[in-house]
């Protein structure tokens, strides 16, 4: 037990200023005496969801303990959800925003979560129940940037049952959530079906592990389709064309191709799940058009083109925001526009557009500068100022922008 600081420690890495995501469960209680016992001053962090009378006690009770090793400590409120949907899953995604958004403002670098070698294991079973391939299956992320904040997973090399030992030999207290009982949720029953593998050998450790060789056999299958993506991808006006010579690939390399082309068209947090993206290849393969995740294929002489669809994109922003999740506009621009797409009036109103050679359907979602019902500019279609440009957020080529493992 008296190595589980520098575990801790080496799990870390390099941090900066640093942040703790802590709960007041064991994993994120441990997580914060193992800071302290490696001589760390972090901040601490508590997202109070609104959904236990039990919560706002619990974030004091965290707020103490930080307060008694001289560590500050913020309580973050949560009052979004509208009882639809996901209830976990939106809890998830709102406590990285809220914690980010916190983490940016008192300029935290890194921000470490308590996730265990016992998350890993239930969310590969989860994953499995849903039929999810190799980069589902592969193992958490230890670390990755995402608002604006580095993340991490110190915990990782840690099981739940060790790291509450070493609590109890400390004499440190922690909370249980009831919610972690409750079979209504995927997690609880995947941890539940743990207890039952057992007996098979089937444990969180030997789960992590191949999960871990997953997620090796995933960075080559990414090797190989940077290089299928580099010889059969050329993107024009936010367009992407894909060459003929891609469906003689395997059939993996193909459906990766696709995930890349669907998310730069039009991110999202996950590219669409495997039997969907093998519905789309079955009908694009056989010379068929197909829409999926707001991106229309359609064939043509060039070979096989994305675009977005126009009833998909997002609604008028501020010019100086980004639109429709990739679209920036750089330039002098009138006070009050705003950035959209250019749709069938916009278009009316550019009578050159033909001479830019790219398919009305592009155009129509392609980022237009408003100013009221008037188009100002319209960069991919020809038309207004040519200082005033269209730019992607992101190359199509350059990092991957999949967020699968998180």
């Amino acid at each position: 037990m008296s190595d589980l600081p520098a575990r801790f420690l080496a799990g870390l890495g390099p941090s900066g200023s640093l942040g703790l995501a802590v709960s007041g469960g064991g994993d994120s209680m441990a997580m914060l005496h193992l800071a302290v016992a490696c001589g760390l001053r972090p901040a601490i962090v508590t997202v109070n969801h609104g959904l236990r009378a039990e919560a706002a006690a619990e974030a004091e009770q965290v707020g103490a303990v930080a307060s008694s090793l001289g560590l500050s400590h913020t309580t973050l409120i949560w009052q979004g959800w509208d009882h639809s949907g996901n209830l976990q899953d939106a809890a998830r995604k709102a406590r990285r925003r809220l914690i980010a958004a916190w983490a940016v403002q008192n300029h935290i670098a890194t921000v470490a979560l308590g996730h265990t070698q016992n998350d890993i294991a239930e969310t590969f079973l989860m994953r499995l129940q849903r039929g999810a391939g190799v980069d589902g299956l592969a193992t958490m992320a230890p670390r990755w940037p995402e608002g604006g904040v580095l993340w991490q997973r110190p915990l990782l090399g840690f099981t739940r049952a060790e790291l509450r030992q070493w609590l109890q030999a400390q004499g440190k207290t922690w909370v249980e959530d009831p919610s972690n009982d409750n079979l209504r949720f995927d997690r609880v029953r995947a941890r539940k079906a743990m207890a039952v593998l057992q007996p098979l050998c089937v444990t969180p450790a030997r789960l992590a592990q191949v999960a871990a060789q997953l997620a090796e056999a995933r960075t080559a299958l990414d090797a190989l389709a940077d290089d299928w993506a580099a010889r059969t991808l050329h993107e024009q006006a936010g367009t992407v064309t894909i060459a003929p010579a891609l469906w003689s690939a395997p059939a993996e390399t193909q459906r990766r191709i696709l995930q890349r082309v669907l998310l730069w068209i039009s991110p999202a947090e996950y590219a669409p799940r495997g039997t969907q993206l093998g519905q789309l290849l079955a009908r694009l393969s056989n010379g068929q058009a197909a829409t999926l995740a707001g991106v229309r294929f359609v064939h043509g002489r060039g070979g096989l083109r994305a675009l977005r669809e126009v009833r998909a994109a997002a609604p008028r922003c501020a010019v100086d925001q980004i639109w429709d999740g990739r679209w920036q506009v750089a330039g002098d621009l009138p006070q009050g526009a705003e950035l959209g797409a250019l749709d069938a009036a916009g278009l009316a109103q550019c009578p050159d557009w033909r001479s830019t050679g790219l398919p009305r359907a592009a155009l129509l979602a392609s980022p237009a500068v408003w100013l009221g019902e008037r188009v100002v500019a319209a960069p991919l279609a020809g038309f207004g100022s040519p200082a005033i440009r269209a730019l992607p957020l992101h190359p199509l080529l350059g990092p991957k922008n999949l967020a699968l493992s998180h």
